[in-house]
């Protein structure tokens, strides 16, 4: 029993190029930094710039208020009643609550 001759194009003989193939795979799912990993890190770094960018819009908000309650007594004293519910002696605080 004589088994078919099979047509193997010579591009997969050069070994150089075997070679290159099989590297190029290892590379690409089994490394350390395979292209999973790089996606996934990519979308982490994604993530953390949204994030980051979030900060700093919100330490210039408080940057601002808090120059804003430095200057002026009337802004501090509005800040302590708004954010800390203080009161002076003679005063009553209601306090609503809008659902």
């Amino acid at each position: 029993m004589k088994l078919p001759k099979v047509n193997i194009p010579p591009y997969l003989k050069n070994k150089y190029i075997l070679t290159i193939a099989v590297f190029g795979v290892w590379l690409m799912f089994f490394d350390q930094n395979n292209v999973w990993d790089k996606m996934k890190l990519k979308s982490r770094i994604n993530h953390l710039e949204k994030q980051k960018h979030h900060y700093e819009i919100e330490i210039e908000q408080n940057e601002r208020k808090l120059s804003e309650i430095q200057e002026s007594p009337e802004s501090l004293e509005k800040f302590a009643r708004e954010e800390y519910l203080m009161k002076k002696k003679n005063e009553d605080i209601f306090i609503i609550v809008e659902p």
